[in-house]
């Protein structure tokens, strides 16, 4: 049986320059009304990418909402119509200065779908090259690299929580034994 819901009425509860929230009810396969609170952003994008001595490049940076610094894998923001292969090429070279000649979809992932309509596409990334960094003026974080091995070992041991960098090290991980 496939489930479904259908918006009866949607109204916006707040818009911001990154997200919005509107509130919808919504009926039910059983027919009753209920109501939904749905963040709407405009998705994201992340890599897995490969150096050319097998490690994978890594940032840490402080995110305010967790509250600390975060291990994860290079990601960024999609704009309004963006392709997501491009922004990620964007954002790898505007965060680490790496650039890749091979690109390879990882797919989708739906962050917290409970709540939020986000869809970030995965990707990998191999041949690299690097270059300068050129971070946006609010912008800061560190990079490095490390060992695919150990990031599979802090993922297992809860050291790495960041729903992105899980996802896109696990299916990289399973590409890159192959």
């Amino acid at each position: 049986m496939l489930f479904t819901e259908t918006a009866v009425t949607t109204s916006t509860v707040y818009s911001g320059r990154l997200l919005s929230v509107r509130r919808d009810e919504v009926r039910l396969d059983n027919g009753n009304i209920a109501g939904r609170e749905v963040v709407e952003h405009p998705g994201g994008v992340a890599v897995v990418a490969v150096t050319n001595d097998g490690k994978i490049i890594c940032e840490r940076q402080f995110r305010y909402a967790a509250g600390c610094e975060l291990l994860e894998i290079p990601a960024g923001k999609l704009e309004q119509g963006e392709d997501p292969l491009a922004a990620i090429q964007r954002e790898l070279s505007e965060e680490t200065g790496y650039t890749a000649a091979n690109w390879r979809s990882l797919g989708k992932m739906l962050p917290t779908p409970a709540y939020c309509e986000e869809i970030t596409y995965l990707f990998l990334a191999t041949d690299l090259t690097p270059g300068d960094a050129h971070l946006d003026t609010n912008e800061f974080l560190s990079v490095c690299e490390l060992p695919l091995n150990e990031l599979i070992d802090m993922i297992m041991a809860n050291d790495i929580s960041d729903a992105k960098t899980i996802a896109g090290i696990l299916k990289a991980e399973r590409i890159l034994r192959d």
